[in-house]
């Protein structure tokens, strides 16, 4: 991965290559930084007194992570590290940048708090959708730019899911050090290492001038404290003490406005119930619960002997929990505790774990995935997993406009991406059903209106 920041002459910055007294790295030389994951180098292609341009090469050694851990999976090995922007820059960023980010300068004082014209650029970043990312930088007063190419310009795959991130701002070189520093794994989602109570005040320390009044401070301080919710409302609290913002009660708000909207059709129960009935009927024996969440599917599974083997997915670690608590896993019996097995993965990504199986249930879960995560779930699910049946329900858009309570073009959840309408979903279906050989029929779930349909929408896929 790699970070370039360039600067050009002002009557402030004369010359140029000044730049390097804030940044407290010598433009005359390559200098290289042994970090606990690789190698850093800080190097200026560009040294000249009308023009600066810094560049920060973070080597990774994917093996060297994960050695000596003695939990080898394949994933640990063959992933984006080395390549996509994530905590690990922002671990390099703190050892080289620290004094920078602090706002120090012995050399150049007057230089820490003046705005400069700066042009950033991080190649690659990972892309949930452009407009989450403009919505994380342009409250800043980024201009964006954004570079996705083709996933694969030879098939029609759409974008990458990762792309090239350029920020031009008139700022202080510490706010965009700052910035980024906070930013980077909020974009990637995750991070590296164990998030604990002292990454609150890491975040309070890079972020306590401009995060309490950015629009997406939930979602950032969710984000950077890897979604653990007691830490978010800490950060959030000593953040603004006055007005305590806390992410996951807004997420559950965000649950309880879509659960309000179907509550009077029970919708939830019935969508189950269609679940439950597709999965039986295909005479599984072990069950995927891929976007498992709490566990409402699987409460239903555990009970019914039929299955042997039944394995809940979830990219976050929280609802994993959750769900745990509320299959009380600590208490089951060793029979029924061996039928049973949460696991945190994407469905994103082709997982060794997830082949075999006899069936796979999709529950309301494609609607939240952008158009290239959508892609990568297909293949992930229905080309290397590939069980024998997949259910899949998403909501259908054209009944929305039955609930009084859903203004006209609104989604039932804020996070969904989408809403299909009946013919969008068959068409969606059917073509992923014909690419990776499965037979697809449709069923409604909940009641059904002759002009509108049902609230839900459900393919079965069978091989």
């Amino acid at each position: 991965m790699m970070l370039t920041i360039e600067a050009i002459s002002t009557p402030a910055l004369t010359p140029a290559t000044d730049l390097g007294y804030l940044l407290h790295k010598n433009p005359a030389g390559v200098q290289r930084f042994e970090m606990s994951f690789g190698v850093a180098h800080v190097f200026y292609p560009v040294a000249q007194a009308e023009r600066c341009r810094v560049c920060v090469l973070v080597e990774v050694d994917p093996v060297g992570l994960v050695r000596g851990r003695g939990d080898w999976s394949l994933d640990q090995y063959v992933n984006d590290r080395p390549y996509a922007a994530s905590s690990l820059l922002s671990v390099a960023m703190n050892t080289l940048f620290s004094t920078a980010m602090n706002g120090r300068s012995k050399e150049r004082p007057q230089l820490v708090a003046e705005p400069l014209p700066l042009r950033a650029s991080v190649a690659v970043v990972p892309m949930q959708g452009e407009a989450f990312v403009r919505r994380l930088f342009e409250p800043l007063g980024y201009a964006v730019g954004i570079d996705r190419p083709p996933l694969d310009a030879s098939l029609d795959w759409g974008p990458a899911p990762t792309g090239v991130l350029t920020l031009e701002h008139t700022l202080p070189v510490k706010d965009l050090l700052r910035h980024l520093y906070v930013l980077m794994p909020v974009l990637d989602n995750d991070k590296h290492y164990w998030v604990g109570k002292d990454e609150v005040d890491k975040l309070l320390a890079r972020a306590a001038d401009w995060l309490p009044t950015h629009p997406e401070k939930e979602t950032i301080a969710a984000r950077y404290l890897k979604n653990q919710r007691r830490l978010t409302r800490e950060a959030l609290g000593r953040l603004m003490p006055d007005e305590v913002g806390d992410a996951e009660e807004t997420e559950r708000l965000r649950d309880a406005e879509e659960a309000a909207i179907e509550k009077p059709l029970s919708l939830n129960s019935q969508r189950i119930g269609a679940v439950m009935a597709a999965i039986k009927a295909s005479n599984a024996a072990s069950v995927l619960d891929l976007g498992c969440g709490e566990g409402n599917l699987l409460r239903e599974l555990v009970k019914e002997k039929q299955f042997s083997r039944i394995v809940g997915v979830d990219v976050a670690i929280r609802a994993l929990e959750r769900a745990s608590e509320r299959l009380r896993l600590d208490r089951l019996g060793d029979a029924q505790r061996t039928r049973i097995e949460l696991m945190h993965g994407s469905l994103m990504y082709r997982d060794q774990r997830l082949v075999g199986f006899d069936a796979a249930a999709c529950v309301e879960v494609i609607e939240h995935l952008d158009e290239p995560r959508l892609r990568a779930f297909e293949r992930a699910v229905f080309e290397f997993a590939r069980p024998g049946a997949v259910v899949i329900t998403t909501p259908n858009a054209e009944y929305n406009s039955v609930w009084e309570t859903l203004p006209a073009g609104r989604y039932r959840h804020r996070d969904h991406r989408f809403e299909w309408t009946r013919a969008q979903f068959r068409a969606w279906a059917q073509r992923v059903a014909g690419e990776f050989g499965y037979a697809v029929r449709f069923l409604p779930v909940g009641p059904v209106d002759e002009s509108l349909g049902s609230p839900t929408q459900m393919g079965i896929f069978e091989r």
